[in-house]
């Protein structure tokens, strides 16, 4: 009686008969990419305006200079000296910290539901474009924060003036010190290879794309990343080689 009771009966949903339940990410894919298009709008925002004010430099060391006090001083009666600066780096900072979160989110759930490697043809791309984005990361990220202790606080500047831009660019690649321009070349190249890709990803993300847009949109997000690049290039390279 006891074996054709227990026969006719259910196994509980936690016992191990139970089919195993697929869980939902608590976070959707679609919400974690546009938080990445989003801050890399935010970013490449940035980098435009940075790579502008960069290139002040050309016009002498009174303009450089000057652009540096001019930006510290915007909406000054509203948020003191440096407040209008002080709120650029509160947003880049948590579009910064969002993008790695969100692209490393995204990563380990790819790496998770893809436990065999890519075959053929395809592991070529993949890798590829894996390596690209996550090695390129992790040199920007060093890269800046190289950056902002040599060109931001003056930690690692030879000269290290607050706000003698000039002084502290023409110390900082100088041509004794090549090696420091070589690095920020390797840096921007890998910059510009994440841009790339990355604003490729933010077309798609945004749902702009189009099989018959998308050699265009792929050549107007390579072309805007070479001319951003070499804007950022010009100035250690003209430094280095004198020719400023």
């Amino acid at each position: 009686m006891s074996n054709r009771g227990s026969a006719g009966k259910k196994a509980p949903a936690n016992s191990a008969a139970a089919p195993a339940r697929s869980r939902k990410p608590r976070i959707p894919a679609v919400l974690l990419k546009f938080v990445i298009a989003v801050s890399s709008v935010l970013l490449v925002l940035y980098l435009v305006v940075h790579m502008l004010g960069n290139l002040q430099i050309f016009f002498g060391p009174e303009n450089i200079d000057g652009y540096a006090v001019w930006i510290r001083t915007i909406l000054e009666p509203l948020l003191g000296n440096e407040g209008f600066v002080w709120v650029i780096r509160v947003v880049l900072t948590l579009a910064v910290v969002g993008h790695i979160w969100a692209a490393t989110v995204l990563a380990l759930r790819a790496k998770k539901a893809r436990p065999v490697k890519y075959v053929a043809g395809n592991k070529v791309k993949g890798n590829y474009t894996t390596r690209t984005m996550r090695w390129g990361g992790v040199i920007i990220l060093l890269f800046v924060v190289y950056h902002i202790l040599d060109l931001t606080t003056g930690t690692l500047n030879p000269n290290g003036e607050h706000l003698a831009v000039w002084d502290n660019v023409h110390a900082d690649f100088a041509p004794s010190r090549w090696y420091v321009t070589v690095w920020y070349l390797v840096a921007l190249i890998a910059l510009f290879l994440h841009l790339r890709h990355g604003l490729w990803s933010a077309v798609q993300t945004f749902g702009w794309n189009s099989n018959k847009r998308e050699p265009i949109l792929k050549a107007i997000a390579t072309g805007f990343a070479g001319v951003l690049i070499v804007g950022f290039m010009i100035v250690p390279i003209s430094v280095t080689l004198g020719w400023i």
